[in-house]
């Protein structure tokens, strides 16, 4: 996909909305060869998706020897709202704890007290820092099956339009 078409994708309402959720699921190919794919929180900073893990997570080794990855982020209801995207893992070790990982989310609901232990919790857990699993998107789909669809279903539609035509 052409940079302006990723962007086109990434800009629409619906595709916006999903990058505000908090959750994406991370496929990648693990050390053994087999596919892998993980819930990890993310945030979108309008041109990159970015993750945090511990320095020690396995995903980091078959990352640096695969960094291809595949990205899903939807919705629970019905019809779902899906945003799919592919990009290259880039991994950035980072003392501390990235801003990213620290950010506000929505479907974290803490009181100021509960926030402030969190937090605390989070700096002691990863005290030797952190990774920062950062994804350019460079191609992307939306579905939303109402103006979008799969492409499979895209061309079993076209097939019945053609047999009741013919």
């Amino acid at each position: 996909m052409k940079p302006d078409e990723i962007s086109e994708v990434l800009n629409r309402p619906i595709s916006r909305e999903l990058l505000a959720r908090d959750v994406t699921r991370l496929a990648y190919v693990a050390k053994d060869g087999t596919p892998r794919n993980v819930p990890i929180a993310f945030a979108w900073n309008g041109s990159q998706v970015v993750m945090c893990t511990a320095k020690n997570a396995p995903k980091l080794t078959a990352l640096r020897h695969n960094p291809a990855v595949a990205l899903t982020i939807d919705t629970e209801v019905h019809p779902p709202k899906i945003l799919l995207i592919r990009g290259q893992a880039e991994l950035d070790f980072v003392d501390g704890i990235p801003d990213e990982y620290l950010q506000e989310t929505s479907s974290y609901e803490m009181t100021p007290e509960q926030r402030v232990e969190w937090e605390a919790g989070v700096r002691s857990l990863y005290r030797d820092g952190m990774v920062r699993i950062v994804v350019t998107p460079t191609w992307a789909k939306l579905i939303d099956f109402e103006t979008t669809l799969p492409s499979a279903v895209e061309e079993l539609i076209r097939q019945q339009e053609e047999r009741q035509r013919g």
